[in-house]
């Protein structure tokens, strides 16, 4: 059952530097059943460029979801995740911590600077696939998310 009733793509900002994590994240979501559109920013400064809306990411969308690595160059994504929470424009936007640390701090920081969930990217191919899978059922099928409009 799908419970996003627009028809429009559903548009996901992926803030991820390892260029084979965001090529599997590109292909399993292009195998799922969700139209979206895919925004891929390499690192935490243009991370806030796009959110924000500053040069060149001026027409960016206000994503729907945002996928984030806590690990990245120039600006961590703890950092970042502070920064969206405390901006009003953009502190309603999902934030799905998907990284590779299990450190019980990394997790409880996350949750305090308000991450909706906490992902442990899983190092098994199959399992990644699951595991973005399961993002895209919960986050984009079964959650009501707020417009950004």
């Amino acid at each position: 059952m799908d419970f996003h009733d627009s028809g429009d793509p559903i548009d996901i900002l992926l803030v991820e530097d390892n260029p084979g994590d965001v090529r599997l994240t590109q292909e399993a979501f292009k195998a799922g059943k969700i139209r979206n559109n895919l925004y891929v920013v390499r690192d935490g400064v243009e991370a806030l460029d796009f959110l924000y809306r500053k040069a060149p990411y001026e027409t960016a969308p206000v994503p729907d979801l945002i996928l984030l690595d806590l690990n990245l160059p120039k600006l961590d994504g703890r950092e970042i995740l502070e920064k969206i929470k405390s901006h009003d424009p953009i502190r309603r936007i999902p934030v799905v911590v998907l990284t590779t640390s299990k450190a019980d701090e990394d997790v409880i920081r996350s949750y305090n600077l308000h991450a909706n969930c906490f992902i442990t990217k899983p190092i098994d191919l199959d399992e990644f696939f699951r595991v973005i899978r399961a993002i895209e059922n919960f986050w984009l099928t079964v959650v009501k998310l707020p417009n950004q409009s």
